[in-house]
């Protein structure tokens, strides 16, 4: 990957890669789960406990081939009837697929069970071989010339009766090119040994596809990009006239009727709820979107939640869990930090909004501010129900004004308001009387 970042944690589609097959191993049904860390495994280890805390982590300190890790995790894996094994750097594998794997290998009364895909170019992956009514795995380097025109691949994905293969994992050799112990070659002592090996050949060759660099690793950011745009499309009447262009995270959430404009990305926790419009340029992080929202376009959330029938933008920007309740309204070039807008309320254009709380049906005029940070601390603002606040209004914080307050144009507040008030803190007007007429003549030579 040509970076310092372990392979499994590098992100697509904003989650790591090895999120992916964790996700897909627990929507097919598999509970009990253990994760084997190697390179940067702290990383991976601390990652994996904040985000699958069930699964058990195993470490292989000395890289020395896919054997070695399965004998290193024999502690674990001998606690149960079947062990499946996935690859960590194959984030494409699909729920479905390993259902069907593992009902597969149930049926026949497997000893070991193997996913297989034929690829035009089987360059880099080992062969499968079927002769005499056996299987076997022949890795690409150890292969002979007719070998390698097989076009049938392993995926590195495997069922293991675990007896069958406690009793053949001693005996895994390491005499090959790459001196390591193949996980593969307990096939052929399994069946030696009088256990059915089957190779369980699938029909969509890009579930298989690992990532081995930052070429296919954007290639399989596409791949998943399209599934989840489609499903979204085909199961919930998302409406997006250009697929190509929207990037949706996996854990991303949307509604009934939504309609989404090109260019547009959704991430995290996103959640769109029925009937939202979602305007191009627009990016979602960690974000809840109510029903009949209207986001019109370059709209930025962070961590934050617009309500029913609210809108915002363009060019807005709400972060740190700010809130426009139902009905309100954040305009160009508005930014709302850690702060709520109460029901119908207006920040139309021009101003920002920090750790502040806005009563209901308020106005906030043009170029306002809460002066929230005092060199030390940040401090709230408090603005209370049917309030106008002037344009270019300073609220020097912490501040409180009451309800049906108002403000004068250009005021620096700096003390409460209470209720029904007028607040003005500006200078008073001075007109200077022919000052412009006696500024040109003195420039005159």
């Amino acid at each position: 990957m040509r970076s310092k970042t372990p392979k499994v944690l590098h992100l697509m589609l904003e989650e790591p890669i090895l999120y992916y097959p964790l996700r897909s191993a627990q929507d097919a049904g598999f509970g009990d789960i253990a994760v084997m860390v190697g390179f940067e495994g702290e990383l991976v280890e601390s990652w994996t406990r904040d985000n699958f805390p069930g699964a058990e982590i195993i470490w292989q300190r000395e890289q020395r081939g896919t054997g070695h890790a399965a004998k290193l995790a024999q502690e674990w894996w001998q606690n149960f009837e079947n062990v499946m094994v996935l690859a960590g750097d194959a984030p494409l594998i699909k729920p479905e697929t390993l259902s069907f794997f593992a009902e597969r290998h149930a049926a026949g009364g497997n000893a070991c069970s193997f996913l297989s895909f034929d690829l035009e170019d089987p360059t880099g992956y080992g062969r499968v071989l079927r002769e005499d009514g056996k299987v076997r795995v022949v890795e690409h380097k150890d292969a002979t010339e007719r070998q390698r025109e097989v076009k049938e691949v392993n995926s590195g994905m495997y069922i293991f009766d675990t007896a069958a293969l406690a009793g053949v994992i001693d005996k895994i050799s390491c005499a090959n090119a790459q001196g390591e112990y193949y996980l593969p070659d307990a096939l052929a002592l399994i069946e030696s040994r009088g256990g059915r090996v089957e190779a369980v050949k699938a029909d969509h060759a890009e579930e298989f596809l690992g990532i081995n660099d930052q070429m296919q690793l954007a290639a399989a950011a596409r791949i998943m990009r399209d599934r989840i745009v489609s499903g979204f499309m085909i199961n919930n009447g998302l409406q997006c006239m250009d697929p190509a262009s929207l990037w949706i995270g996996p854990k991303v959430k949307i509604g009934h009727d939504v309609v989404i404009h090109p260019s547009v990305q959704l991430w995290g926790e996103t959640v769109i709820e029925d009937e939202a419009f979602i305007g191009s340029f627009t990016v979602l992080r960690n974000s809840v979107v109510h029903a009949k929202a209207n986001l019109k376009g370059s709209v930025r959330l962070n961590d934050s939640t617009i309500g029913p029938r609210a809108s915002a933008g363009p060019f807005a920007f709400m972060r740190e869990h700010g809130e426009l309740l139902e009905n309100a309204h954040m305009g160009r070039f508005v930014e709302i930090k850690k702060s709520r807008v109460g029901v119908g309320s207006k920040v139309p254009h021009l101003s920002y909004i920090g750790d502040a709380e806005i009563g209901d049906d308020t106005n906030i005029g043009a170029g306002t501010i809460t002066c929230n940070y005092d060199g030390e601390k940040k401090n709230p603002t408090k603005i209370g129900r049917g309030c106008f606040i002037g344009s270019d209004t300073m609220l020097v914080a912490p501040v409180t004004l009451g309800d049906d307050v108002s403000t004068g144009a250009g005021s620096v507040i700096t003390n409460d308001i209470p209720d029904g008030a007028l607040g003005v803190g500006r200078a008073r007007q001075s007109n200077i009387e022919g000052w412009s007429r006696r500024r040109r003549g003195k420039g005159k030579k």
